[in-house]
């Protein structure tokens, strides 16, 4: 664990505030869930929960599913770092935190699909990831009870794989079938 030099004291209702500083570098917002368990050493950890964590063995088996049937790389992401990708990209986008770009793109809550040929810029998936080697690019949130949980990418770096109508659709049917499965 990294020393932060911040102390707070417990008030009366048994509450603690978490400081701004370490809220806006672990991206925890207003009405975050945390999650909240000890460790052997006796202390209180709090992680920023994901549902989508929740099912990253599941969400790897998934992508790599998507990957064999559409001949694609395929990236499944919660709102804070990449949980499973599968295909040729699969070791640059692996346990990755997501860039600030991509978070407020999948905020939009719609199907976002980018091509280079038509004078698109992809967006990086990870912070200072270089997508002027991206060809194309397909993003579907992921929606559960309303709330955007992550979301499904389909990716393409080879200019001879550009991306098209198979690709939006199986985002989003995946992204429709694992907001569907995190509602269970």
């Amino acid at each position: 664990m990294k020393a932060t030099g911040i102390v707070r004291r417990i008030d009366d209702l048994g509450r603690v505030v978490v400081p701004k500083e370490i809220r806006r570098t672990l991206r925890i917002r207003e009405g975050d869930p945390l999650e909240i368990f000890t460790d052997k050493d006796g202390s209180v950890v709090l992680r920023k929960y994901s549902p989508i964590g929740e099912l990253s063995e599941y969400a790897e088996d998934f992508s790599g599913a998507m990957e064999n049937a559409i001949g694609r790389t395929v990236v499944i992401c919660d709102k804070d770092s990449v949980v499973s990708a599968s295909g040729e990209l699969k070791k640059e986008y692996t346990a990755r935190p997501i860039s600030r770009q991509l978070e407020s793109a999948i905020e939009g809550r719609s199907l976002i699909y980018k091509n280079s040929r038509e004078g698109a810029s992809c967006i990086p998936i990870y912070e200072g990831e270089d997508v002027s080697q991206m060809e194309s690019q397909v993003i579907r949130p992921i929606l559960c009870e309303g709330q955007v949980i992550g979301a499904v990418m389909v990716v393409s770096k080879n200019p001879e794989q550009v991306l098209g109508d198979v690709e939006k659709k199986s985002a989003e049917i995946a992204a429709i079938f694992l907001g569907a499965q995190m509602e269970q």
